[in-house]
């Protein structure tokens, strides 16, 4: 490959990448082309991109980005796979695809950077097991909400028994107001 190629395939990945901060190295080795499109088609569901890469353009074309380290020490045919909700939705899919899916069983994570740190395969697992963006919202608004409900379930409680032992009461004295007036 001529200097000037190298150079235009090094800008296009650039820009491909460009955006990303967090991402998963995965290996497609094995995997016949109908299954390697129907996975980009399952992963884009996600909004997930999937880029196969040469690794020395990909050192080239990720120097001085967060992506940087995820491209140290690799060898092999590899793709790097980004997007998504937030990094723990897209190794979560990763990882569900590889271990679910007999199809994509030679789909697996070789490493991950998160924030500029890099991940091996065996933290992308622990993270897969991580709540996700959507869950941990979830989480905080239950904690953020939980002691007005508490409270308003202990003003409401007393108040509550007071009100129905009032109705009842008064249901009794109507009974009985209307037992005497019928014999009359």
């Amino acid at each position: 490959m001529s200097k000037f190629v190298k150079e235009l395939v090094t800008r296009d990945l650039k820009q491909r990448l460009d955006g990303a901060a967090d991402g998963v190295l995965v290996s497609t080795v094995g995997m016949d082309a109908i299954t390697t499109h129907d996975l980009r088609t399952e992963l884009s569901k996600k909004s997930i991109r999937m880029v196969a890469i040469k690794n020395s353009l990909a050192r080239r074309a990720a120097a001085g980005s967060s992506l940087a380290p995820l491209f140290d020490q690799i060898q092999g045919q590899v793709a790097v796979c980004f997007g998504g909700e937030d990094f723990v939705s897209l190794v979560k899919e990763v990882v569900r695809l590889h271990q679910d899916d007999k199809k994509y069983a030679k789909f697996e994570a070789r490493a991950g950077v998160l924030d500029g740190e890099r991940l091996s395969a065996q933290k992308l697992e622990e993270v897969s097991r991580w709540p996700s963006r959507e869950e941990q919202i979830s989480i905080l608004l239950g904690q953020i909400l939980s002691p007005g409900a508490n409270l308003s379930g202990a003003l409401l409680g007393p108040g509550g028994q007071l009100a129905s032992q009032v109705k009842k009461k008064s249901e009794e004295g109507e009974s009985g107001a209307a037992g005497e007036a019928a014999p009359e």
